[in-house]
């Protein structure tokens, strides 16, 4: 298996992961079968769309591959159908979040070293190809965006974005680092949630106590 194929497979996996996320959020909110399909779709493929753009690919692969579109469609219709089969979808989503989390962060950090763009842009840029999706999703099904909160969300994101332009850097980007990568970012995503571990939030001052005019 070469190299873009592996890549290839990696994005449509993120995809699947992210339109089931997504659409288990939906699920969970009661929308309708298209509600459903197409909060999948935005979790899925928004995240990819800003990366497209930003390294100047025209149209972005979410418009001119029929094979993402087709991935988030059907992945999304599934949990539709079959969202009696999940146990605790609450924990259903945050999983497969995390899922999608890691592997939109090696390939969009990948994909923007790829075009050529700088290290710290190429960073930035994976970093939200990850998270893109999920605010999007957040968004729609009026939730507070989890990259907007307490949560290691982002920042795990980042840190695998680092990763991967580091091991670029050094000649390792091979497919067993980069999975090693994604399972950090996941594991760091899952970890953080079990241990609430959070980013630290800006001190609240005091109530004032006087009276006086």
């Amino acid at each position: 298996m070469n190299t873009s194929t592996a890549l290839l497979l990696a994005d449509l996996t993120g995809v699947a992961v992210f339109a089931a996320s997504g659409a288990s959020a939906a699920v969970a909110k009661r929308l309708d079968l298209f509600g459903v399909v197409f909060v999948g779709f935005v979790a899925a493929l928004g995240g990819g769309i800003f990366r497209d753009l930003a390294i100047d690919e025209v149209p972005p692969l979410a418009f001119a591959d029929w094979r993402y579109a087709a991935t988030a469609a059907v992945t999304a219709a599934a949990v539709f159908w079959l969202h009696p089969q999940f146990a605790r979808l609450r924990t259903t989503v945050l999983v497969l979040d995390a899922a999608g989390l890691g592997l939109f962060t090696v390939t969009g950090t990948l994909k923007a070293l790829d075009a050529q763009v700088p290290a710290v842009g190429a960073c930035v840029i994976g970093m939200v190809t990850a998270i893109g999706g999920g605010l999007g999703r957040d968004l729609l099904t009026a939730e507070i965006p989890v990259v907007l909160r307490r949560e290691i969300y982002a920042v795990a994101a980042l840190a695998g974005s680092i990763l991967v332009a580091v091991l670029d850097a050094l000649g390792h980007a091979n497919a067993a680092w980069l999975t090693t990568t994604a399972a950090f970012v996941v594991g760091l995503r899952l970890i953080s949630l079990r241990r609430r571990w959070s980013a630290p939030v800006a001190p609240q001052r005091p109530p004032r106590t006087d009276t006086h005019p």
